[in-house]
């Protein structure tokens, strides 16, 4: 590979390498050919050696004195000449090199060097993120808690300088390109074995579509992660079968979709995502007539939900260009000011249950929430948040519910990459019944406690070497293995089965009769204490022996595994 760094080196420092090595060569040939005297006076010609030598430590200013003999009036001449011709020529050589090293392109070749080492150097699990603000900011930091590394492409050196004072730890590679490059792709490791995703959520759809389009043309194995703001665009990405795509106003409309027909869902998908625990009061929205402020992507997505279920909703858009095309479909819309007291009550503000303010403008949206409340005291309201650092007046604001794209983006991206099972558990309860779900939230809170955590386990021979071996046996082992308490054999952990995986068959709340299987990968809802013996039990063949047989095993037991 070509080494562009030492190309502008060369390139740059080769008139001053000339320049000095010029001056030397006249003063040591001068030196040379210059007669001088002995210490007996007889006629003295210096050897090269002795002429380089004095004329190094001459050059540099250190000087030793005359050597080896004392100088006569004509090489003392000569020297004299030879200083200013070769401090002369170190300084500009000094100066060039100063030059060379504040050099911007210089200074990017030696960042794509050492960007390139760390790449090749990095053998753990690591996705590649294109882009660096608040949402991949918060991606990274989530990442690094599951031990996986990141790597970050960044067009903006001004972002590129906040990721590094960031001062992540372990070091998160930054590379300044354009995002969409192959070749800053290839540099990123996409190629690797050990890259297990790409996240692209750049608010230009087209850009995502062809980061999309690139990575997979450069490896069709890489998950991806990619944003969609528009159902077009959703159907594209999905025939490039992207894995993962997250469409937070898609998701806000499912969400309140949720809270209209199966609030403990949504309260199950919250304590999925960790927004909010088992114990965290029912997101219920009321029926009744909506008022959805803002004609943009979000309102469009969340009407079509509210009309789904026959509930009334009136429109409210100041820019009339931007809506005339679509006039029809919504027959409900009134072009003027969301935050106009007058427009508020001629629309009937003071009968409608709930307004919503999706405006892609938080002081608006906060307006208008204002606004209405003071002429309708028991309205619900809910707001889209657009900026991450406005969170804490939002709170304050005493608003209902509170939708956040870029945090439904973090939520989204964060548990399809790194928690795989629980992305496909939420996917596979979505369309499950309101009772469903109540009983599901009862089971988990009475078993384990209001904030259960997740554990994924795969059994094979890396994870669950125990069990897979085992397994691989062909000896049946069923999972309420994974229930036992390894302080007491007769008394149960506090854990939950919540999915087991297996090929293209997927088991929600799977027995503990269920037979496992090598290969089974299975999504547990447990305690601390249970997840530490389920590891245990898995990767430990005393304790594994010890939950199989209720005996403690002191000594290798061959006979197990025959």
């Amino acid at each position: 590979m070509k080494n562009n760094s030492l190309f502008i080196i060369l390139y740059r420092m080769r008139v001053p390498f000339l320049v000095i090595i010029i001056a030397y060569t006249i003063a040591i040939t001068g030196l040379v050919l210059i007669e001088g005297k002995d210490a007996s006076g007889n006629p003295y010609h210096m050897s090269i050696f002795d002429a380089f030598y004095f004329i190094s430590y001459t050059a540099t200013t250190i000087g030793f004195g005359e050597t080896p003999y004392e100088f006569t009036y004509s090489q003392r001449i000569w020297v004299s000449f030879s200083i200013y011709i070769t401090v002369i020529g170190w300084f500009y050589g000094i100066g060039s090199l100063v030059r060379l090293l504040q050099d911007k392109l210089f200074l990017q070749e030696i960042e794509k060097s050492r960007f390139k080492r760390q790449i090749r150097r990095l053998k753990q699990k690591f996705i590649i993120i294109l882009g660096y603000n608040q949402i991949t900011s918060e991606i990274i930091k989530r990442a690094l808690e599951q031990d996986i590394r990141t790597v970050v492409i960044e067009k903006s050196e001004e972002r590129g300088n906040d990721l590094l004072l960031e001062n992540f730890t372990p070091t998160v590679p930054l590379l300044i390109a354009d995002a969409h490059s192959s070749v800053a792709l290839e540099q990123a490791g996409i190629k690797k074995h050990n890259c297990k995703g790409l996240v692209s959520l750049f608010e230009d759809d087209s850009l995502n579509l062809r980061i999309a389009l690139t990575s997979k043309l450069l490896n069709k194995n890489v998950k991806l992660a990619i944003k969609s703001t528009t159902e077009n665009h959703t159907e594209n990405l999905k025939d490039l079968d992207v894995e993962i795509v997250a469409n937070p106003f898609l998701i806000i409309s499912k969400e309140i979709n949720m809270a209209l027909n199966a609030p403990n869902l949504l309260k199950l998908e919250k304590w999925l995502f960790k927004v909010d625990t088992l114990n965290s009061s029912l997101p219920i929205f009321p029926k009744g007539k909506y008022i959805i402020c803002g004609f943009g992507r979000m309102g469009q997505s969340v009407y079509e939900r509210l009309k789904t279920n026959n509930i009334e909703a009136h429109f409210i858009e100041i820019k009339k260009k931007e809506v005339e095309f679509k006039k029809s479909k919504f027959t409900q819309l009134t072009y003027a000011d969301a935050d106009d007291k007058d427009t508020l009550l001629e629309i009937g503000i003071k009968d409608a249950v709930a307004i919503i303010a999706a405006t892609n403008n938080d002081t608006t949206n906060l307006s208008i929430l204002a606004t209405a409340k003071k002429l309708n005291p028991n309205i619900m309201t809910i707001v889209r948040e657009n900026e991450m650092e406005d969170f804490s007046i939002f709170k304050s604001a005493n608003i209902d519910h509170i939708f956040m794209p870029a945090k439904i983006l973090i939520n989204k991206t964060t548990n399809a990459l790194i928690n795989p099972l629980s992305d496909i558990f939420i996917r596979l309860i979505s369309e499950k019944e309101e009772i469903w779900a109540a009983k599901l939230v009862r089971r988990l809170f009475e078993t384990i406690n209001e904030n259960p955590i997740l554990f994924e386990l795969e059994l094979d021979f890396d994870f669950a070497p125990e069990i897979a071996r085992y397994l691989k046996i062909k000896k049946e082992l069923e999972l309420k293995i994974f229930r036992v308490s390894l302080h007491n054999k007769e008394l149960n952990n506090n854990v939950v089965p919540l999915l087991i995986l297996r090929d293209e068959e997927q088991l929600l709340l799977p027995s503990w009769e269920t037979k496992l299987e090598l290969n089974d990968k299975i999504l547990f809802a447990c305690d601390e204490h249970a997840k530490n013996d389920m590891e245990y039990i898995a990767q430990n063949i005393y304790e594994f022996y010890y939950a199989l047989t209720g005996k403690e095993k002191r000594t290798i037991f061959k006979g197990l595994f025959k």
